[in-house]
């Protein structure tokens, strides 16, 4: 890992009638569009998908790398993710994000480790501690000892 801070760099793109297209050096472009709740057609991302994106995706790699450190063995893991936008005195923002999380370990797999590991990863997610909305966990663990 390098040393902090790190910095991440993304650029942004649109003319009068087209997606923002969100550029990253190394990786494809990305269209994004308003979402269908602020008039736009749901037929890109949008940044709110993209918020919410952005914390399913960091649950999953803080949840990874707990597994990888504490050598937990598992099979698969799925982070369903809503986030609440909400108006509140006059300013919109997301309030919430519910994460229901379905981890999948094998049979000879420690299920108390799995599921202290579950939790850990809300409390480390780097997207999570940077925002103000308050973060649930509901998960479910399959299989294990």
């Amino acid at each position: 890992m390098e040393p902090y801070p790190h910095i991440y760099k993304v650029g942004s793109t649109a003319s009068t009638h087209s997606p923002v297209t969100l550029s990253c050096e190394g990786v494809a472009d990305l269209l994004s569009v308003a979402p269908k709740q602020f008039g736009g057609t749901g037929e890109h991302w949008s940044p709110e998908d993209l918020l919410v994106a952005s914390v399913a995706d960091c649950y999953i790699m803080s949840f990874k790398a707990l597994a990888q450190h504490s050598k937990l063995d598992w099979d698969s893991i799925q982070c369903d993710t809503v986030g609440k936008l909400e108006r509140i005195e006059k300013v919109t923002k997301f309030t919430e994000f519910d994460l229901t999380v379905a981890l999948a370990i094998p049979e000879q797999a420690s299920r108390s480790m799995a599921e202290r590991l579950v939790q850990k990863a809300k409390q480390i997610c780097l997207i999570t501690n940077s925002l103000n909305a308050q973060c649930t966990l509901q998960a479910e663990i399959m299989g294990g000892e």
